[in-house]
């Protein structure tokens, strides 16, 4: 790194940048003293479990390694359905080849009482089926459009269904340096990413949102990229947002089969330009979906190499704006129509041309931009954001054995209770849930944070939306 950006590090440590002029000390510290904690144990080696809102806002869904489980937290009771995939399993056979499928995907669909599975057996193939939790005995049916998976499909990989069981299409991500590495779709119609020859990590994807013309609804993957540039001083690794459309039906026979045609990329950027402090580290996503797809923001944590964590905003039109306006990197002449990366009717039909230049892994020259939030010195894991019913979003930060919940001008502590022998001592997700109290401004608050031995409900809380004196923004009252 050159003395330059080294000394503007430093100035940035002694002197805060303007995303950083408020005070993010905690106002209130909660410990077992302040609030109860409902602790449920959770049975099996559970080395990473995913947490999944249920149809009531009491009942939180599990996995384990191939066991779901379904939480109610007014009544402390756990039912365990499981193994998930394998019926010679419930029977008894262990040497049946579906005691060994690890779930790995947990969705929801558009039924509330229905959740979306896949398992894993550790080797290149993947089933998926939908199960209804209240059913008894449970039975998860296999889907019939997604199937014959021929691929691992990581447990801590991003995933999204979309549509319904008549028509519906699953999203995944491919982290890695292997031919598959991208963004796959399985359904109606398969397509994948074509390898870009450096290795990829994939945060999250996002859904654009319905829009007036749902032939224009989009995908957008967030991950981050082994810098190709080997200088030295440069950042290892760069932030990336990537764009498909959901209308995508690849190229013909001749050219792109089974491959996207509308794949842009473009990077991400956050960080303060006056005091040069920036972040490349893109550690977790959350969105906030609003009325007008435009308006849906995306909350993105970020570390720097100095032991900082930042939180930048994007919205969906600040990103659809950079794929439908920037230049291409590195193409100097006409663009052809249509553009590369508008949607299409029939991708199949798209101009040679087109194809051509979407083949050579199109970049905007353009980046997305952002300016921080949140500036901290903190590690943090993992963020969560949602509304209240003031004026504004609540941000909800893990870090190490504590859970922060904060906005931009408040902040709650959450410290969860002693960990007991064989637990771990950092979570690996959490789940924050609000219930509306009625004809009340205020709103009630659980957290839900999850480790290997079982589940943590902090709460509940009460908030109540106030607004700040002297500010555009809204603060809460605790």
């Amino acid at each position: 790194m050159s003395l330059l950006a080294l000394f503007a590090v430093f100035l940035g440590l002694f002197f805060p940048v303007k995303a950083s002029d408020v005070s993010h000390k905690p106002r209130v510290t909660l410990t077992d003293k302040d609030v109860s904690f409902l602790r449920i144990h959770l049975s099996g080696n559970n080395s990473r479990i995913e947490l999944l809102h249920g149809p009531h806002d009491n009942i939180v869904y599990a996995t384990g390694s191939i066991n779901l489980f379904q939480t109610n937290f007014h009544s402390s009771m756990t039912s365990t359905m499981g193994p998930v995939f394998g019926e010679g399993c419930r029977s008894n056979d262990p040497t049946s080849p579906d005691c060994h499928y690890n779930i790995t995907v947990l969705c929801k669909t558009k039924d509330p009482n229905q959740l979306f599975l896949c398992g894993t057996n550790g080797q290149q193939h993947t089933l998926c089926c939908y199960m209804n939790p209240s059913d008894d005995p449970f039975n998860c049916t296999r889907s019939k459009a997604i199937q014959d998976i021929k691929q691992h499909i990581n447990e801590r990989e991003p995933s999204l269904l979309i549509g319904s069981p008549e028509v519906e299409q699953f999203y995944t991500t491919h982290s890695g340096t292997e031919r598959s590495v991208g963004i796959n779709r399985f359904g109606k119609k398969k397509l994948w990413t074509e390898n870009s020859g450096t290795e990829q990590r994939y945060v999250s994807l996002v859904a654009s949102g319905h829009r007036e013309d749902r032939l224009q609804d989009r995908l957008y993957a967030f991950y981050i990229e082994k810098n190709r540039d080997p200088c030295l001083g440069c950042d290892l690794w760069v932030p990336w947002v990537a764009q498909v459309c959901m209308a995508d039906l690849g190229g013909p026979k001749s050219y792109l089969q089974f491959r996207w045609t509308s794949k842009l990329s473009a990077r991400l950027f956050c960080g303060d330009h006056d005091s040069r402090l920036y972040f490349t580290q893109l550690v977790d996503v959350n969105t906030v979906l609003a009325e007008r797809w435009q308006d849906t923001r995306v909350y993105a944590l970020f570390r720097n190499g100095w032991g900082m964590s930042a939180v930048c905003v994007y919205t969906i039109e600040d990103i659809d704006h950079i794929f439908k306006t920037s230049n291409f990197t590195g193409h100097t002449g006409s663009v052809p129509s249509p553009r590369p990366g508008e949607c299409v009717k029939d991708s199949t039909k798209l101009p040679m041309e087109v194809l051509k230049m979407v083949d050579k892994v199109l970049e905007m020259k353009e980046g997305v931009t952002s300016g921080p939030l949140l500036v901290t010195h903190q590690y943090y894991h993992h963020i969560r954001v949602d509304r209240v019913q003031g004026k504004g979003n609540v941000l909800f930060l893990s870090l190490g054995e504590k859970a922060i919940l904060l906005n931009r001008f408040s902040l709650i502590k959450c410290r969860k209770p002693e960990k007991t022998r064989g637990e771990q001592a950092h979570p690996s997700s959490a789940w924050y849930n609000n219930v509306p109290p009625r004809k009340s401004s205020s709103q009630v608050s659980t957290f839900v944070v999850q480790h290997s031995g079982g589940v943590h409900s902090c709460g509940p809380l009460l908030v109540t939306g106030t607004q700040t004196p002297r500010s555009s923004h809204a603060g809460f009252q605790q």
